[in-house]
């Protein structure tokens, strides 16, 4: 009997030590994802603001037990972030040394100019052996050109659709100010994002609208003088004003049409521009501008978002807070894709992840549900928002 009970003691022992180590290996599995963007130069808010959000959010998945990998064990998120500078050549760099690691996928970047070389550096078609483009999931935040998910199969994004948006805002701007007639644009025109909204999303939306477009102002992201380009607007004395910019120079040509006293009816901003940096920047100048954004802290979950995202001194916007939805998003895709987490699995485990990205139909997003299209993209809800002090008030839900 005394040998049994040492038997049985030693077994206990011996399965307490067991479970000692699983409990061990399980603390110590961790998944990898990859944050790159901009936080150098004039866009750095956006890259600070996705890296505070992606650390926030990992934050919270791994207070609530991490991700749960296929042999079961339970993994925690490990975010790193690597400054592209809104540098093709830099970002192109950092996506070949982020591949090189041992990240699963990475989220980014924040410019489009990035983006498209970048996307083209990634295999075109998923299978094709012929074609020795990087295999590696991307998964974008930020860079918001239209249609470049379509450059390769392994590149998604998680970007509002600024056609949809601009076509919904002018239409409701026409039946809400019948009285408004007339256009001028300002573009910043040096960046793809600015360029591409103003020539191919705005110029086209507000003629179809009913207004007649007069001309343009343009000026380039580093800019910081707008005598010239603000006395073109004042001269036209539009209707409205749509700024296609940054906040940095959307700030900049407020300020000097106030210091001009150009006369105009109503403000239409870029939807980067719907963020905290505008307010700090020139709240009073910026009174009343309307921007159709993705983002506002109207639920929940979108409230826990920006709270979260300013205790890790960064700031839930548009841009920002898709990067929250991106790292729940891939919580999901790696735990029903079954991602083993290990070292050996490491190029299977992103095609996994890639696999599972590509056969999502629709995601919950912070404001609503997000659809998810066939060539990498989504339809996100929107509102519209206008400057109000220090705050973005929502104007018009367009759902309602």
């Amino acid at each position: 009997m005394k040998k049994l009970q040492l038997c049985i003691g030693a077994a206990v022992i011996a399965m307490a030590g067991a479970m000692a180590s699983g409990s061990a290996l399980s603390q110590d599995r961790k998944v990898y994802i990859a944050g790159f963007g901009a936080k150098s130069g004039v866009v750095r808010s956006f890259g600070v603001n996705t890296e505070a959000v992606m650390r926030a959010a990992a934050e919270l998945i791994n207070k609530n037990g991490g991700v749960t990998l296929a042999d079961g064990h339970k993994a925690q998120i490990e975010v790193t972030f690597y400054d592209d500078r809104c540098n093709a050549e830099e970002g192109i760099s950092v996506i070949r040394r982020i591949a090189s690691s041992n990240a699963l996928v990475a989220i980014g970047p924040t410019c489009s100019n990035v983006a498209e070389p970048l996307f083209g550096i990634l295999q075109k078609k998923i299978g094709n052996a012929g074609d020795t483009g990087l295999q590696f999931p991307v998964f974008t935040d930020t860079a918001i050109k239209g249609g470049l998910a379509k450059i390769s199969d392994w590149a998604f994004r998680n970007v509002p659709d600024e056609n949809q948006m601009y076509k919904s805002l002018f239409a409701w701007i026409k039946k809400t100010h019948p009285n408004l007639k007339t256009l001028w644009g300002g573009v910043e025109e040096d960046f793809a994002h600015s360029r591409a909204t103003w020539h191919l999303v705005m110029k086209k939306r507000a003629p179809e609208a009913g207004f007649e477009v007069l001309g343009e102002s343009k000026w380039l992201l580093a800019d910081t003088s707008f005598t010239t380009q603000v006395r073109q607007m004042k001269k036209a004395n539009a209707d409205v004003i749509a700024i296609a910019a940054h906040p940095f120079t959307t700030c900049g040509v407020l300020k000097e049409m106030k210091r001009q006293r150009v006369q105009y009816k109503l403000l239409v901003g870029l939807t980067s521009s719907s963020s905290m940096e505008t307010l700090q920047g020139c709240a009073a100048q910026a009174k009343g501008i309307i921007i159709p954004t993705s983002f506002a802290p109207v639920t929940p979950a979108a409230k826990q978002a920006a709270a979260l995202a300013a205790k890790h001194n960064g700031s839930a916007d548009l841009h920002s807070a898709a990067a929250w939805e991106n790292m729940m998003i891939l919580k999901g895709v790696i735990e029903q894709s079954k991602v083993m987490g290990k070292p050996e699995t490491l190029q299977a485990d992103r095609r996994k992840i890639r696999d599972g990205l590509a056969a999502l139909k629709q995601t919950e997003g912070l404001i609503g549900t997000v659809k998810r299209m066939p060539d990498g993209e989504a339809v996100k809800p929107f509102v519209y928002v206008h400057a109000q002090g220090q705050e973005w008030k929502i104007l018009h839900d367009p759902s309602k």
